[in-house]
């Protein structure tokens, strides 16, 4: 364990994680701010933060959930700074796992599916982004929004059932 550690003392290591999780990061992070921009700094602000500790921070894959968590800090406290209402014009990073032969298609489905997302309350985006973005587990979103086991899959439920509703309706915000 203490290799690992040593190992995480540079700032070359801290570059090489930056430089492999960064994107990822982005994702998460826009997931949750429904921003490019506002992603983009967030991940910054929690890199940046945590670029004096990167010594000290745990081993893997307790570090992932770590950074995660940093990210999704960084991401919420963005948006308490700011204005509640976000234009829908920035979402062409939202993939779509539609396939269809007309990709204006496509663009119709992201669209919708980003204007039911962007209502979706940011605890509960941040859930569903960690579960199904990053792929974790329930106990592992718990510990990255600090909260217990139920909570974290009540987020994820109760997301799911407004998503599901909305969708069904064909509600538009």
């Amino acid at each position: 364990m203490q290799d690992q550690a040593d190992a995480r003392t540079g700032r070359a290591s801290f570059e090489l994680f930056v430089r492999a999780r960064s994107d990822d990061l982005v994702g998460l992070a826009g997931l949750v701010t429904r921003n490019w921009a506002d992603a983009q700094d967030a991940v910054q602000d929690a890199l940046v933060a945590l670029y004096p500790r990167w010594a000290s921070l745990p081993d893997e894959p307790d570090l992932n959930r770590y950074v995660n968590r940093a990210v999704i800090n960084a991401s919420l406290k963005i948006l308490r700074g700011r204005r509640r209402s976000m234009p829908l014009d920035d979402i062409e990073w939202v993939a779509t796992s539609h396939h269809s032969p007309d990709p204006a298609d496509a663009v119709v489905l992201a669209r919708q599916a980003w204007a039911l997302w962007v209502e979706l309350p940011p605890v509960q985006r941040a859930a569903l982004a960690l579960r199904f973005h990053q792929d974790l587990n329930y106990a592992e979103i718990a510990q990255i929004l600090g909260c217990a086991e139920a909570t974290a899959r009540s987020h994820v439920h109760r997301a799911v059932a407004t998503l599901r509703t909305r969708h069904s309706e064909g509600e538009q915000p």
